[in-house]
């Protein structure tokens, strides 16, 4: 069976960028920079994209261009049938994903559609009540599902690339439209200092705290870690370069979810919303709700939701894709019979988490977030141990003299530094979860225990193909 390709480098670039620039953006970023300081969050999350993510980013594409496989595929052509559990870890993070994802991206397309006549501007806190989840939210989780089915069963080139194709830059140039309306709104200076001045008091006495909800952050919206970015790698041909594409895509990205606080804060203090109210929430309840009290309220409402939506399409899709490469490549199902089993699977699982408010908490808190950094370590440190020099030499390809020059700086990026902080920042996140406070020398004694030892293990249980 002849395996897909992109059909252009552009096309391959706009896919991956959509599926980072999804609900991590627009839903997560800005409520999770109101109740991170603001500023403060907004520079660690930075600094995490540019010395953690970037590297992360590439770290996966290298694994997914040399072994084109799907991820359970990829582990074992490139390291033996023991690291195969590795991308199963990485298809669990998926399903665990797309199972509370979809359901609000049902939430997005209910509120598009209730922006035309407004329905939910008199009483937003009762409409979302009513809305969030239940049979209602099956349905438009379902409807949601739907659309994403009928993109992926297109296929690489005809369907996911074409969609992405019009998506992404649609998704901008909404955006950017929306940006500069909101700095006409009286009021919208007090967003842009809550937004963009930094208060250094709070950053020193909140450094941990923030740096881990900025990193979590950063492994959500790159979408790395469920294999998203390698499956897609896994189409690349051998004469791109990877350091030029993945760096591309991370800047993109980042700038989308700048972009979108520079709309939504702007806009919520012109509206006398306290940043962070409302929670995860905030975007359907004090954000929508306050649509109402805007010239041409319901428009708004349509293109606002209308972006938000096309966002999270692109970013289910690539999820969604992780599977269906796995049923292509592993079981020789075709396209359409892998679609039907995946869409199957999120059926019900999407549905669970749509009747079900705590199943939905657990998923899209705890699991997401612990998964992510769990397979994303899994990912650098077998990249960096087992691969060794064959990584690097991955790296390389198509990317020229630049490639060459920042080969060895990324390659000590991938197999020490990056995974020293994500072990930090997950040993850390797991003492918090079970109410054992982990002090930094801790964390950071724990982490290095957890590299060296998982290290030595990749290192010693590789069974090169």
């Amino acid at each position: 069976m002849t395996r897909a390709t992109w059909g252009t480098r552009l096309g391959f670039v706009l896919a991956a960028v959509g599926s980072a620039v999804g609900l991590g953006n627009i839903w997560r970023f800005p409520w999770l920079t109101a109740t991170n300081g603001g500023a403060a969050f907004l520079l660690l999350y930075v600094v995490v994209i540019l010395l953690v993510g970037v590297p992360g980013l590439l770290g996966e594409m290298v694994i997914g261009r040399r072994s084109r496989r799907n991820p359970v595929g990829a582990f074992d052509a490139l390291g033996g049938r023991h690291f195969r559990a590795l991308g199963g870890v990485a298809l669990v993070t998926s399903v665990v994903i797309l199972s509370f994802y979809s359901v609000v991206g049902g939430w997005i397309l209910r509120y598009t559609a209730a922006s035309v006549t407004g329905a939910y501007f008199e009483a937003p806190q009762a409409y979302f009540a009513a809305v969030d989840f239940g049979t209602t939210a099956v349905g438009f989780h379902a409807l949601f599902l739907l659309a994403t089915i009928a993109v992926v069963y297109a296929g690489v080139d005809r369907g996911i690339e074409v969609a992405t194709t019009v998506m992404v830059p649609g998704i901008v140039l909404l955006f950017a439209g929306l940006a500069v309306w909101a700095a006409t709104l009286p009021g919208s200076a007090g967003g842009y200092e809550f937004y963009l001045s930094l208060d250094v008091d709070y950053l020193r006495a909140n450094f941990f705290d923030v740096l881990v909800a900025a990193a979590g952050q950063a492994l959500f919206t790159l979408s790395v870690g469920a294999g998203a970015m390698l499956t897609y790698a896994s189409y690349i041909e051998e004469d791109r370069s990877l350091v030029t594409d993945g760096t591309l895509i991370a800047v993109l990205n980042t700038g989308i979810g700048v972009l979108a606080g520079l709309v939504i804060f702007p806009l919520l203090y012109s509206l006398g919303v306290p940043p962070g109210s409302g929670g995860p929430g905030a975007l359907f309840v004090s954000l929508a709700g306050a649509f109402a009290d805007l010239p041409g309220s319901r428009l708004v409402g349509v293109v606002f939701f209308g972006v938000v939506l096309l966002a999270a399409l692109s970013s289910a899709i690539s999820i969604f894709e992780v599977l269906v490469a796995y049923l292509v490549d592993e079981h020789g199902l075709g396209r359409a019979r892998s679609v039907a089993g995946v869409g199957g699977l999120f059926l019900v699982t999407g549905s669970a988490a749509a009747l079900s408010p705590s199943l939905f908490t657990l998923l899209a808190d705890t699991m997401a977030n612990l998964l992510l950094t769990v397979t994303l370590l899994g990912f650098l440190l077998f990249c960096g141990w087992v691969l060794g020099r064959a990584a690097i030499t991955e790296y390389e390809l198509g990317a020229g003299r630049v490639g060459r020059l920042t080969s060895k700086p990324w390659y000590y990026a991938v197999a020490v530094v990056v995974p020293l902080f994500l072990a930090f920042t997950l040993t850390t996140g797991v003492g918090t979860l079970v109410g054992v406070p982990v002090s930094a020398p801790q964390a950071a004694a724990l982490a290095v225990a957890v590299v060296c030892g998982t290290a030595l293990a990749a290192r010693y249980g590789a069974e090169p193909a």
